[in-house]
This record gives C-alpha cells, sequence and structure tokens, in this order.
C-alpha cells in the first residue's frame, strides 16, 4: 500500500490565516483543497512536504461565480461541478462547460477545484487551455498585497507557477467582449482521461468578419500553449474553412509535443492542427447563433 511520508497537517478557517500559516510555518508547505493532484503524489512520494494547509472550509470565501457585463469572477476554490452547472458562465463563455463535460469524474468534479487545477500546473490540464484561450488573468494574494498575472506568465514551466512562497490564487477574472464565443476540443484515451491534444478557441466578431480569435492547447508542450499567429490569418476575414484550416495549420507548426505511450509527434501535430478547426468552427457558430 502507498502511504505518503509522514506531515504535519493544518486547517485554515479563512484566507488570512492560510497565508499566516503559509508565512509561520516554513519548509516544505502546500495548500490543499480537492487533493485530486498533490494527495497521489505525496502517496507516490513525488512530493515530500513537511505540512499541509487545508483550505477547504474556505468555500464561503474563495468559492463563487460572479458574471459581470465587463468581467466574470472565478473563486479560486469554485468546484469542477459548480463551474458545470453556472448556466450564466456557459451562457458567458461556454468553453468552461465544454471542457467541464470531459473532465474526470462526477467524484472529482464534485471536490475538484479551479484553483488547484490551474496551480497544478500540468501541461495536460483542461482548465489551463480555456484560461488561456478567454485571455483570463489570476488574481494572487500574499503577505506584501494582491497582484495580479495574466496566463501568458503564470506558468513558468511544466508544474511550476508564478504563484511564490507563502502567496495563494484566491480568483481568476476573465474579460468580457461583445460579439464573442468559445468552445473546447479533446482527444483523450478514455472518458475523463488527461488529453492527448486539446484545444480550446475564442472568437469576436465585428459583422461577418474576425475582429480577434485566440487558441490554448494543452498537452503539446512544457506549459499550456497560446498559439501566437493564430489572430494574424483570421483577424479581417470572414470565418472559412480556408481560414480554419490556416489556423489549424499554425497551431500544428508552433506547438512542440513529444512521443509517449499516447501517440507520435506526427499524430499529435495532426491532432493540435483539426481540433484547432473543430474549436473554432464551433465557436463562431455560437456567436451566430447557430449551434442546436
Amino acid at each position: 500500500m502507498q502511504v505518503p511520508a509522514p506531515f504535519e497537517y493544518r486547517r485554515a478557517t479563512s484566507v488570512d490565516e492560510a497565508l499566516t500559516l503559509l508565512g509561520e510555518l516554513g519548509g516544505t508547505t502546500r495548500l490543499v483543497a480537492g487533493g485530486h493532484s498533490l494527495l497521489p503524489m505525496m502517496k507516490l512520494r513525488l512530493a515530500t512536504l513537511d505540512r499541509v494547509v487545508d483550505i477547504n472550509g474556505l468555500h464561503d470565501e474563495l468559492g463563487y461565480i460572479r458574471v459581470g457585463h465587463d468581467e466574470v469572477r472565478i473563486g479560486a476554490l469554485t468546484r469542477h461541478r459548480e463551474l458545470l452547472e453556472s448556466e450564466e458562465l456557459a451562457a458567458a463563455f461556454p468553453i468552461f462547460r465544454d471542457a467541464e463535460r470531459v473532465i474526470a469524474d462526477p467524484v472529482v468534479r464534485n471536490r475538484g477545484t479551479i484553483g488547484g487545477s490551474l496551480c497544478q500546473a500540468d501541461p495536460a490540464e483542461d482548465l489551463s487551455a480555456v484560461c488561456t484561450a478567454v485571455q483570463a488573468s489570476c488574481v494572487i494574494r500574499g503577505p506584501d498585497g494582491t497582484r495580479t498575472v495574466p496566463m501568458e506568465e503564470f506558468y513558468r514551466g511544466p508544474f511550476e507557477t508564478a504563484v511564490g512562497d507563502g502567496e495563494m490564487l484566491v480568483e481568476v477574472r476573465v474579460p468580457v467582449r461583445p460579439n464573442g464565443s468559445s468552445a473546447y476540443e479533446k482527444v483523450e484515451r478514455r472518458a475523463g482521461d488527461w488529453a492527448i491534444v486539446s484545444s480550446g478557441a475564442a472568437v469576436w466578431l465585428e459583422g461577418d468578419v474576425v475582429a480577434d480569435a485566440r487558441v490554448g492547447l494543452a498537452a503539446v508542450g512544457p506549459n499550456t500553449t497560446a498559439i501566437e499567429g493564430v489572430a494574424d490569418v483570421l483577424r479581417g476575414h470572414e470565418p472559412s474553412e480556408d481560414a480554419y484550416a490556416a489556423a489549424g495549420a499554425i497551431a500544428a507548426e508552433r506547438c512542440s509535443p513529444v512521443a509517449d505511450l499516447r501517440g507520435s509527434v506526427e499524430y499529435k501535430r495532426h491532432l493540435a492542427d483539426e481540433l484547432t478547426r473543430r474549436s473554432l468552427r464551433r465557436a463562431v457558430a455560437r456567436v451566430r447563433g447557430e449551434e442546436g
């Protein structure tokens, strides 16, 4: 039976207390919420900690979805199930519901949180691609105050983020722009598994032409990848299969997959191309009100 190395357990009752504990305890200390990523790593001794600070009791403070005219704010302890079931969030950014439908299983979705998913910084993690596509930013709070970091700067490498010692992610913010929508496409070995490749897309139209577009890919590089160049081939043009093909070709060229048990480099580049086309096509259909 796999068991973690001995560690000290503390439970926080507020964000302020959690930050105080992180600052006072020293050593190797990690926050735990859903625990579906951290606890297996501890059992396998891939992570050996001096202590963990349980923040599950902070859901009242950090578990919320607030949809405004200019911005959506999501508390870091919002559960996957809450993201899946929020009609307001699905209306503003359907990409979240798309992704949540293919994340793990109900047991994980009932406990796992958006903050835990983002802070795990797994290159194949679904919500990282989602947040990259919709230009989200991460609000980080620490002893020196609060700072906001765009998704492009949030990841520093595989399993490494901009959240420093003594800090915690408290909120995700997504700007709301008119005439836009979003979509998520994923290929996996089994339902709810980590992605072989996934693509999140957000598109904004101005009349009949694309005003802006973004694509975020997961599982095809050391970090979740925002594909530069996609907007350039779409902006100012009417959405078309040729335009989607050009964007897909850029995605395939500019990602950096590695061969593993899930597939060859060539196969993953093919998926990056195809899923980028699908996610863009679906996002455009939603802007136009053409989807089912």
